[in-house]
């Protein structure tokens, strides 16, 4: 399972996706980011899902690496799930009803909507960002767009740089709790028997030496970053200056007339009731 972990790994290519501006990126994941959440019936999930789709194999990302990483969270999608299940009242006659539970259509409905867009959010987010684009290029681009927000004292530079460092220390210290799992099960620790109180109690010995480890490589790249002069963002110049190109302003209209389609998805009169049909149909009619 440690292994499945993909957040913040970077794959190299020469995707459509790869070659764009890092800018260009970040606002399309941010617009795409409004999508998922103005969706609200099956049309734009639906929409919303082939988008995703189209955007991982535009990407030339192996479908099996992207889904491999929503594995981790699968757990916490469905601990959501049930609780939107138990915690959603609605009108009419329960679907099932047990004492004080009752489950109702719209909290199966609301639990399924809810799940389906944290899935499309992680793979729509992963594949524009970390997945296709590295650190250093992410760096550079949340800088290029924050810039103007150094004329207020703002210390953009700095928050870039943590940001980049973080999400490039996500895999190592995947690979680090990973290799202290095994080295403790050599030793005969058990991180699959048992109840998932014992499993988490299992857990807790990881947390020191994993801790250690983090310190230590904290306590390494600083001292790297001092004996290059590194000073922030002081008399400092850029390797590779952003520029946007053809290629940019295409992607820019092609979200904005997705974004604009979706957008007619959610208002139109049909929509108003084309969910409580689907949900007559699924619930009622079956």
């Amino acid at each position: 399972m440690i292994s499945d972990i993909t957040l913040g790994q970077f794959f190299p290519g020469y995707s459509p996706i790869h070659k764009l501006d890092p800018r260009t990126k970040i606002i399309l994941a941010t617009a795409f980011i409004v999508a998922v959440f103005m969706a609200n019936n099956p049309v734009s999930f639906l929409l919303l899902t082939l988008g995703a789709l189209v955007l991982v194999a535009v990407s030339r990302l192996s479908f099996k690496v992207v889904f491999k990483g929503i594995k981790p969270i699968i757990l916490i999608l469905l601990f959501t799930a049930l609780i939107n299940v138990f915690m959603t009242s609605g009108e009419g006659t329960p679907l099932f009803e047990l004492g004080i539970i009752k489950i109702y259509t719209e909290g199966i409905v609301r639990a399924v909507f809810m799940a389906v867009r944290v899935v499309i959010l992680i793979i729509g987010t992963s594949v524009l960002l970390t997945y296709t684009t590295s650190p250093i290029s992410l760096t550079d681009g949340i800088e290029s767009l924050l810039s103007p927000l150094k004329k207020i004292g703002v210390p953009v530079h700095t928050f870039a740089m943590m940001m980049s460092i973080a999400l490039r220390f996500i895999p190592t210290l995947v690979e680090e709790t990973e290799k202290i799992m095994n080295a403790q099960k050599s030793r005969g620790a058990d991180f699959t028997s048992g109840s998932l109180v014992n499993r988490a109690k299992a857990l807790i010995p990881l947390l020191i030496p994993l801790f250690v480890s983090s310190f230590k490589r904290a306590e390494e790249l600083a001292t790297a970053m001092e004996c290059r002069c590194y000073r922030g963002d002081k008399n400092r110049t850029k390797l590779v200056k952003l520029e946007y190109k053809g290629r940019d302003i295409l992607w820019f209209l092609i979200f904005a007339a997705a974004l604009a389609i979706l957008i007619l998805t959610t208002v139109l009169p049909y929509n108003l009731d084309i969910s409580g049909q689907i949900y007559e149909i699924v619930f009622y009619q079956i």
